[in-house]
């Protein structure tokens, strides 16, 4: 057989297999493969849907009811569309009124925020938050949630303060990507209050099984953040995930879930 006739060995297939990153895409002449070509267009229009298209607020709210920690309150920013909110963050900041939620004594506030990422709270959302509520429900009191549209972070100490809540725990649609478009954070901020930065804040990215970090392990780290910033008396770049290590020592395997 000559060597024209030899099977080609396909040498990034099994790595590929371990990733979602765009790796060995091959080429055909100085281009790349058509396949190729069209999957990038079609995660690069997913990755824009995730961004443009709005959240549907009133199927949210009922999915989130049945977590069973009370009906949520939906509240917005003070940008008034998408449009708006993509070209002025500052609104995205900052609360357009906030006159439904009643303040509470409650030790964890649940904000769930559109973001950048719409679709990865209606993909994630309850699950997500239902796997908090699991971990936290049985140590701390907790308030009823709020939902937010057209949301930046910050827009969660606004909506914290009115909660009246010692810890603010905001999920939120992150910036959509050529990979995942559908990823949620979490953002958790300790004595919540107007002005707090981003050093103020830890953050658990990068949530959306079966790819990403599980409902489950996101809800243990978060866990650990609590109490961790209840004895500290802050949260933010003081404030160490230590739950990796502790499983570690306790001889638990770690996985994605």
């Amino acid at each position: 057989m000559s060597d024209d006739a030899t099977p080609v060995v396909d040498f990034w297939s099994p790595l590929r297999a371990t990733t979602q990153s765009r790796i060995g895409l091959g080429r055909t002449g100085d281009s790349l493969p058509t396949t190729r070509v069209l999957e990038f267009k079609a995660a690069h229009a997913a990755a824009r849907d995730a961004v443009h298209v709005p959240l549907d607020s009133e199927i949210l709210a009922r999915r989130v009811e049945a977590v069973g920690i009370g009906a949520p309150v939906v509240v917005t920013s003070g940008a008034s569309t998408r449009s708006e909110y993509l070209r002025r963050p500052d609104l995205g900041r900052r609360p357009a009124d906030l006159s439904a939620i009643d303040p509470s004594d409650n030790e964890i506030g649940f904000i769930l925020a559109d973001g950048l990422s719409p679709r990865a709270l209606m993909d994630h959302g309850e699950q997500l938050l239902a796997a908090l509520v699991a971990v936290l429900g049985t140590t701390y009191s907790i308030a009823p949630p709020v939902i937010a549209t057209n949301a930046r972070v910050a827009l969660g100490d606004h909506i914290a303060a009115a909660m009246g809540v010692q810890t603010a725990v905001v999920l939120i649609g992150e910036r959509p990507g050529l990979s995942v478009a559908d990823s949620v954070g979490i953002y958790l901020t300790h004595l919540p209050r107007v002005g707090r930065t981003d050093a103020d804040r830890n953050c658990i990215s990068n949530i959306h099984p079966p790819e990403g970090l599980g409902y489950e392990q996101a809800a243990r780290v978060v866990a650990g953040l609590v109490a961790g910033a209840r004895m500290l008396g802050r949260s933010g770049v003081d404030l160490k995930d230590t739950s990796r290590a502790d499983q570690l020592a306790s001889g638990e395997v770690l996985t994605l879930e």
